[in-house]
């Protein structure tokens, strides 16, 4: 709820365009980003700019033809969003944000307890033999990709994967939790809803992150609104999330991309935390 005295913390009414990254964002993202490749010509383009640009295209969920001039052309801006996937800055930069809002939780870096969830997301129009595939999901009448999240008990999105619809939750969970790789060895605890009870979920934990404990949590069985304790926290983290259009929609053609802006999303999320005026 907006209130006169919690607007101010959210004001940026300054900025050229509201997802631009104010000064002090800035200050804290560009250590971690990579300087040019040695051997060739000077980099001439503004990196800052260019990450305007990918906020731009995130929070707005606007096509990449409807960049605005005044922003890097749309190849120069795809181009570094592809090369900072796939050079690992990406993953860098989330981790290095995700220890700087644990600690000024008073948390410590590595979480012991953690939510999993997933969302279903209707896939836009596309075809061809050069995407990753779709899938329908039933239960809820959707054909398109499904986003598969991890966070922690702050709401902090700690892992996620992208994979087609029509992969159960309780598969798509295993996949989730082998892709930790010991990220978070610390964690022991894992809060999940129905759809991840049954022997296969919990043996394929067991041969993927073998110290964590399962508990279940059942909605209630009053035909009322109850809030479910532990479930609430990734409930609101994927609307925190969805709050960037550009994940309104699978637009993405291949899973990694998609990915990739979701991650973003949560470094956008991550940054404005961190950095969130008191006054």
């Amino acid at each position: 709820m907006w209130t006169p005295e919690n607007r101010p913390k959210y004001d940026r009414s300054k900025l050229r365009y509201p997802s631009d990254l104010t000064d002090e964002e800035w200050s804290m993202i560009s250590p971690l980003i990579p300087g040019a490749k040695g051997g060739g010509n000077k980099r001439t383009i503004d990196v800052r700019a260019v990450l305007n640009g990918v906020m731009y295209i995130l929070s707005t969920g606007r096509q990449w033809a409807a960049l605005p001039k005044d922003l890097p052309p749309r190849s120069t801006v795809n181009d570094y969003l592809r090369r900072w996937d796939e050079d690992r800055t990406l993953d860098r930069i989330h981790h290095a944000l995700y220890v700087l809002c644990r600690e000024q939780a008073g948390r410590e870096a590595s979480p012991t307890a953690a939510i999993i969830d997933s969302q279903s997301v209707k896939s836009a129009e596309k075809g061809g033999a050069g995407i990753d595939p779709s899938g329908y999901e039933a239960g809820k009448k959707i054909k398109g990709k499904k986003r598969h999240v991890l966070v922690d008990t702050q709401g902090l999105l700690m892992q996620a994967i992208i994979h087609a619809a029509d992969i159960q939750d309780r598969d798509g969970g295993v996949l989730l939790m082998g892709s930790l790789f010991g990220l978070y060895p610390f964690l022991l605890k894992l809060y999940a809803d129905g759809g991840y009870q049954g022997a296969n979920f919990q043996a394929g934990l067991r041969t993927a992150c073998r110290q964590i404990n399962l508990e279940i949590v059942k909605r209630s069985e009053l035909r009322k609104f109850v809030v479910l304790p532990k479930r609430w926290i990734v409930e609101r983290s994927i609307a925190w999330l969805n709050r960037c259009r550009r994940l309104a929609k699978d637009w993405e053609c291949l899973n990694r991309r998609a990915l990739a802006f979701l991650r973003w999303a949560s470094v956008r999320r991550m940054l404005r935390r961190l950095c969130q005026k008191t006054t």
